[in-house]
């Protein structure tokens, strides 16, 4: 079992880090073989949309996403862990979801409609964190992830969502949500 953490909080050890830190310590607990991606480390483009991955389901763009695109493929389980920023995901890790564009295109060649219904390459899980309390704060966020997991054949199981976070040390004072990531790390992998 292959467990994936995407990083992309562009805050270094920050709350969502620290959840998902947490998920795949859960994760490991359980033999999963781990792998981490930081967005904010990556050094990428955004989607071109150039129509050069829409014959071949390969991109074309040259840059860090080459060796992001294996560890998507192979993962079982991907935590995605993110702030909220205007309520949606961070810059760094939308940009790494526009470029699996590519992985839409492998899909979308690889399956048949009916085929496509199913999810057969695992699960994806969302971790967020968000400073205000807004009773919409999430829905754009768990919106792309959950069309972020169907470009890479795999079902969106919700997540882990905290308002009130805005402190780098705020999860600290949350010592139970800390639990509660350990335990969907291992829940992931195990179920």
């Amino acid at each position: 079992m292959i467990a994936l953490g995407i990083y992309g909080s562009p805050r270094k050890n920050g709350n969502s880090d620290q959840l998902l830190d947490r998920a795949l310590e859960g994760a490991a607990s359980e033999g999963a073989e781990i792998f981490k991606v930081y967005a904010r480390d990556l050094k990428m483009d955004g989607c071109h949309e150039c129509g050069g991955c829409d014959k071949t389901g390969i991109c074309i763009v040259k840059d860090d996403m080459q060796n992001v695109y294996p560890l998507l493929e192979k993962a079982d389980v991907i935590f995605l862990a993110s702030p909220i920023f205007f309520y949606n995901l961070s810059a760094q890790v939308k940009a790494l979801i526009d470029r699996s564009q590519a992985m839409w295109s492998k899909r979308m060649l690889e399956k048949s409609a009916e085929e496509r219904k199913s999810y057969d390459s695992g699960k994806g899980y969302l971790i967020a964190v968000g400073a205000t309390r807004g009773q919409n704060l999430f829905d754009g966020a768990q919106l792309t992830a959950r069309y972020f997991f169907d470009a890479l054949d795999m079902s969106y199981e919700g997540g882990i969502f905290l308002r009130r976070m805005e402190k780098k040390t705020a999860i600290q004072e949350n010592p139970e949500t800390l639990e509660e990531a350990f335990d969907l790390g291992k829940k992931a992998v195990s179920g």
